[in-house]
């Protein structure tokens, strides 16, 4: 298929979306509001993830062949980008974001019957294969992928780079199989490109939008989904370890944050400055210059695992490769956080 004119279209549709729906913001009051957590200027609509999954809906029910499973995609879609906007409006409990986000997966999974069945050889010796707990680990890779893009939505740009990352990857991989769900990420593609054109004041005449807790959820839900598929198709994709290095930065990020939360006695689920890009905002760096610098290495890690994939490295390898990369950054923000609670004391 042409890419150019799903492409092409799926960017306008985005790009006016936001248009249209950022006045519907301001009245409703769905808007990002400074506090000690959050800084920017002003009041920002949260409607950068409504705009996308109206712009994905529209050509992906034109340019992708019908099915069940696109079906329940979106209607799975449809809830967590709900859930997502009440949380952008009122602040819902942890708790009710939780148990929404396994409902919300737990629907995908088992409507359309496809789950992880194994690891993979990623201990070298036997494929370690799921059985019947597939469906549960999928369920919880749904809910982290939902919230290691969320938790990396910290400054303008970072979230939707990431994501554009991940989709580029998926998109190169699954075009390298007869499958219906290649056209997807390149979907998304699009209309994170149009989103970024607002987010990051690239033109004088686009004000500021924010993804919105409803756009981070919506994505990560997508990513995730993807992976699963793309390791599930009769001729897969990829491999399930491989995932691993599409969406690095956010997972080894996420996990390494909980577990200091936790370690200091908090709860692994509140919301602080811990995360990179609030290290590198620590350590004087500009907000452009740490988009710049998270995005590049994420690149990296997608090219890795996209290179691995394509001359067939071991999955035992890069998951020991990729255990040696968490426990390296783990030890090393660590490092350096301590480093600056010592010099403010």
């Amino acid at each position: 298929m042409d890419y150019w004119l799903p492409v092409s279209v799926t960017f306008l549709v985005s790009f006016f979306a936001i248009k249209l729906v950022k006045p519907l913001a301001v009245k409703t009051g769905l808007l990002d509001y400074p506090c000690e957590r959050k800084v920017h200027d002003g009041h920002i609509p949260l409607i950068g993830g409504i705009a996308i999954y109206f712009s994905v809906l529209i050509t992906s029910m034109v340019f992708i062949e019908h099915s069940q499973n696109l079906n329940i995609y979106l209607v799975a879609a449809a809830l967590v980008l709900f859930l997502g906007t009440l949380d952008d409006r009122y602040l819902l409990s942890v708790k009710v974001r939780l148990i929404s986000q396994i409902i919300v997966a737990s629907l995908m999974i088992f409507g359309t019957e496809t789950y992880l069945q194994s690891f993979g050889s990623i201990l070298g010796f036997f494929e370690f294969k799921l059985g019947y707990a597939g469906a549960a680990v999928s369920v919880i890779a749904i809910i982290a992928g939902i919230n290691a893009i969320n938790m990396m939505d910290g400054i303008d740009g970072l979230a939707g780079a990431l994501s554009l990352i991940a989709f580029g990857a998926l998109a190169f991989l699954l075009s390298r199989h007869t499958n219906e769900w290649y056209l997807l990420p390149v979907l998304f593609i699009a209309a994170l490109l149009a989103y970024l054109l607002f987010n990051l004041n690239l033109h004088h005449s686009f004000s500021k939008v924010f993804m919105g807790d409803s756009g981070n959820m919506f994505i990560g839900l997508t990513i995730v989904w993807l992976m699963i598929v793309g390791t599930e198709l009769d001729t897969p994709a990829f491999r399930p370890v491989t995932a691993l290095y599409i969406l690095a930065i956010p997972l080894i990020d996420m996990v390494s944050v909980m577990i200091r939360r936790m370690k200091s006695g908090g709860s692994p689920f509140t919301a602080d400055r811990q995360h990179l890009h609030h290290l590198f905002e620590a350590y004087g760096y500009s907000r452009r210059y740490a988009l710049v610098a998270i995005s590049s290495v994420a690149c990296v890690f997608a090219f890795m695992g996209c290179l691995a994939e394509i001359y067939f490295v071991p999955e035992w390898i890069l998951f020991t490769f990729f255990i040696f990369l968490f426990i390296g950054y783990a030890l090393c923000t660590q490092h350096m956080w301590n480093r600056l609670n010592s010099r403010k004391k």
